[in-house]
C-alpha cells in the first residue's frame, strides 16, 4: 500500500471514516476501541525501545501486529459496509499469551502481596501498557454492549492486560528490582 498523504482534512469537523468509507463522529464508541487499542500499541512500542533483544521483545512485536489486526477489525463495521475487508484474530493468538503467561510465572517468584507498579524502567512501562490495556478492554467492552463482536478479541485484549503484568513481573525479577508491595496504613 502506497500512501501519499498524511492529511485529508476530512476530520476538521469531527467526522472520520471506517474501513470501507462509512463516515462516523470522531467520539463515535469504535473510533475510541481502536484508537485506545493504538495507543497501547504505541506504548508498546516504546518499552520495546527499551527492551534487550530476545524472545520477551519479539512477543512485544507480535502482539504490536496482533493489535493492527484488532484495530482493523474494530474499524470495520460490516452492518455497514459489505465490501470492506475482513479483519480476524486467530483464537491460537490467545493461547500464545496464556502459555507465555504460565512461562513467566513459572519462572519467577510467586506473588504473595499486591504490587504497586513500577519498579526497573521497562517494568514501569510495562505497567503503563497493563494499564491502557485494561482501558482499551473497557472500551472494547463497551463496543460490545451494542455491536457483537468476536470473543477472541474480547479475550485477547483481557489476556494482553495479564500478560504484561506478569511481564512487569519478570523485568523487574531480571534486573533485580524489588517490588514494592501495597500495605494497609
Amino acid at each position: 500500500m502506497k500512501i501519499t498523504k498524511v492529511y485529508t482534512k476530512t476530520g476538521d469537523e469531527g467526522m472520520t471514516s471506517l474501513v470501507g468509507g462509512v463516515k462516523v463522529k470522531k467520539t463515535n464508541s469504535r473510533i475510541e476501541a481502536y484508537g485506545t487499542v493504538d495507543e497501547l500499541s504505541a506504548n508498546l512500542g516504546l518499552l520495546a525501545s527499551f527492551m534487550k533483544d530476545g524472545p520477551d521483545k519479539n512477543v512485544i512485536y507480535r502482539i504490536q501486529r496482533n493489535l493492527f489486526t484488532v484495530c482493523s477489525y474494530l474499524a470495520t463495521d460490516k452492518t455497514q459496509t459489505k465490501l470492506a475487508p475482513s479483519y480476524t484474530l486467530d483464537a491460537a493468538e490467545v493461547e500464545l499469551l496464556e502459555n507465555e503467561i504460565d512461562k513467566i510465572l513459572a519462572g519467577i517468584p510467586q506473588q504473595t502481596a499486591f504490587i504497586l507498579p513500577g519498579g526497573s524502567h521497562e517494568a514501569a512501562i510495562a505497567h503503563v501498557c497493563r494499564t491502557v490495556c485494561r482501558r482499551a478492554e473497557r472500551r472494547i467492552f463497551f463496543l460490545a454492549e451494542t455491536t457483537k463482536l468476536d470473543p477472541e478479541v474480547l479475550q485477547y485484549v483481557n489476556r494482553l492486560s495479564d500478560y504484561l503484568f506478569v511481564l512487569a513481573r519478570k523485568l523487574n525479577f531480571i534486573d533485580g528490582v524489588r517490588e514494592k508491595t501495597w500495605q494497609k496504613a
